[in-house]
C-alpha cells in the first residue's frame, strides 16, 4: 500500500510527503517537475527507508488523472491514502485575467480532485480502508472578489469532500477536508495571493491534520482565528458587508 500525494514536490504537500515517509509509508508523489520529485524522492528514501516511486505530470491536463490512475495500476500499486494538494490560485478580476489559465484553475482544483478520487475510491471501498484527504481552503467558505474563481474552486472542493464523507462514513474510509488559511508556502512567490491574518507554517498545518484525521470530522479549518471567521463570522455577518471587506483586501493596487 502506499500514499499518492499531488503537488508533492514543495510547501504543504512535501510536507505530507515527510510525515507519511516517517510513518514508514511507501510514497507515490506527483508534481510537474521531475527535477525537483527526484530530489526529494532521494531525501525521502535515505532519510526514511521508504520506497518512492515518482511522477512526473501535470493534473490540469484533461485526461490527466486518467492517465496518473492507468499508470499507477500498470506498476502493480495500490493507494490506500490519497492526498489531493495540487492546485492553485489567480488574483485578478475575470474579465481582466486569461481565460485560458482560468479554465486550467478549474480543472486543477476541482477536476483533478474528482477524477482521482472516483478512480481510486472504489478499490478502497472494496478494501473496506482508506484514506482521502483533499486540501480545500478558509477561502471556501466566503466569495472573494478578484479572486473569484480560486475561491469558488476551493468551495467546490469543501462541499465534494463533506458530501464523500457522508457516502462513505459505513465503508471504513476516512475523509477529510484541510482548509488552510494563510500558509507559508510557495503559493505567494507567484505575486498571486495576499497573506491575511498570521503567517502559519506547513508544520502546523500537518500537526492538525494528523489530529484531525483521529476524529470523526469531515473537515477543519487551520488555525483559531481562521476558524472563528470561516465557521461564525461568515455566517453572522450580512453577505454585502462580507463581500465589500473582502473585495477591499483583495483589490489589486
Amino acid at each position: 500500500m502506499a500514499t499518492l500525494i499531488t503537488g508533492a514536490s514543495s510547501g504543504i504537500g512535501e510536507e505530507f510527503a515527510y510525515r507519511y515517509a516517517a510513518q514508514k509509508h511507501d510514497l507515490i508523489l506527483v508534481a510537474r517537475t521531475e527535477s525537483k520529485l527526484e530530489t526529494l524522492a532521494k531525501k525521502l528514501r535515505t532519510e526514511y527507508g521508504v520506497t518512492v516511486t515518482v511522477f512526473p505530470c501535470d493534473l490540469a491536463a484533461p485526461d490527466a488523472a486518467e492517465r496518473l490512475w492507468e499508470e499507477t495500476n500498470h506498476a502493480g500499486l495500490e493507494v490506500d491514502v490519497l492526498v489531493n494538494n495540487a492546485g492553485f490560485g489567480t488574483q485578478r478580476d475575470v474579465a481582466d485575467d486569461d481565460p485560458d489559465r482560468l479554465e486550467q484553475e478549474v480543472r486543477l482544483n476541482c477536476l483533478a480532485v474528482v477524477g482521482l478520487t472516483a478512480r481510486y475510491l472504489p478499490a478502497m471501498r472494496e478494501r473496506r480502508s482508506g484514506t482521502i484527504i483533499n486540501i480545500a481552503s478558509a477561502a471556501a467558505f466566503q466569495p472573494m472578489p478578484h479572486m473569484a474563481v480560486y475561491a469558488a474552486t476551493k468551495a467546490f472542493v469543501l462541499s465534494f469532500t463533506e458530501a464523500l464523507w457522508a457516502e462513505t462514513r459505513k465503508d471504513g474510509i476516512r475523509v477529510l477536508a484541510v482548509c488552510p488559511g494563510s500558509t507559508d508556502t510557495p503559493f505567494f512567490d507567484s505575486g498571486e495571493g495576499v497573506v491575511v491574518g498570521k503567517l502559519r507554517s506547513t508544520r502546523q498545518l500537518l500537526d492538525n491534520t494528523m489530529r484531525a484525521l483521529k476524529t470523526n470530522k469531515p473537515s477543519f479549518v487551520d488555525g483559531l482565528g481562521n476558524a472563528i471567521v470561516a465557521r461564525f463570522a461568515v455566517r453572522i455577518v450580512p453577505k454585502r458587508i462580507i463581500l465589500a471587506a473582502t473585495e477591499r483586501v483583495f483589490r489589486i493596487k
